[in-house]
């Protein structure tokens, strides 16, 4: 299980990720990444372990107005800095949660076209495949290349060609959108962006979205657009989180004999 995050806005994306890879740290903490596109680049900072040594490796200097960022619990190769999202392609970077259970053979069909692996996870796949199919519309690259995977995932994807808008998508992963006021927000859990919005659309499966700093457009993937509704968070976030408890284990240990009784 790993937890995903993206911003997009007028505001510094690099604090807004790293607060809600905290908030996600629950879902995987054997590395951290982020992505930000920063001067017309792609700036990416990874670490093994906790997400304190990402932040402690950032240099003060880089900022951007969009970004992702992953925090990973193992699946497919060994906790490493080659094998910590975002993975990168040309101008593509990518973050996932979930498995690509047919990353073996689009693998081996990327490497005859050129393309070369620097880690052992599934997803540096999509980023390849993504940027393979990349023709100038980074959502019809995303789309296009999600037909051709088989598994589960949610993910969220930033271009530097196309600075203005993220795209996500789902299947069988959990994913929500954010919605701010210029600005808006991607995260695998809500206590990740509830810091800043309580708005909320809840992603389903075989949806795929773009979103810019004032627009969210969510299609299902044979291209018809969906009109989500919009929730309100209105339930206590403090019991998501580790409310003082060292470790969520700890936690949920001592929670116990209330949950029974809620129950």
């Amino acid at each position: 299980m790993c937890g995903i995050t993206a911003y997009i806005g007028a505001k510094d994306a690099t604090p807004i990720i790293l607060d809600s890879l905290r908030k996600l740290e629950y879902r995987g903490y054997d590395s951290a990444g982020i992505a930000v596109i920063n001067d017309d680049e792609i700036f990416v900072q990874k670490s093994e372990g906790e997400l304190d040594r990402l932040c402690e490796s950032l240099p003060k200097s880089v900022s951007g107005n969009i970004g992702i960022g992953h925090t990973r619990w193992a699946t497919h190769g060994s906790p490493s800095m080659k094998n910590a999202h975002p993975h990168v392609s040309g101008d593509i970077a990518v973050v996932h949660n979930g498995i690509i259970e047919n990353f073996e053979s689009l693998k081996e069909q990327l490497i005859e076209d050129g393309y070369e692996f620097i880690s052992d996870t599934d997803t540096e796949v999509l980023a390849h495949l993504i940027n393979q199919n990349y023709k100038g519309d980074i959502e019809a690259a995303v789309h296009d290349s999600l037909e051709c995977v088989d598994g589960s995932y949610a993910i969220a994807v930033i271009c530097k060609s196309d600075p203005d808008r993220l795209i996500t998508a789902r299947k069988d992963s959990p994913l929500v959108i954010g919605v701010g006021e210029g600005e808006n927000f991607i995260a695998s859990d809500i206590p990740a962006i509830v810091n800043y919005s309580r708005d909320v659309i809840y992603m389903d499966d075989g949806e795929i979205a773009s979103i810019g700093r004032d627009y969210i457009e969510v299609k299902t993937f044979d291209g018809e657009i969906v009109d989500k509704s919009v929730h309100t968070v209105d339930w206590d976030v403090n019991a998501a989180e580790k409310a003082g408890y060292d470790h969520f284990m700890l936690k949920e240990i001592f929670e116990q004999p209330e949950a029974v009784r809620n129950a």
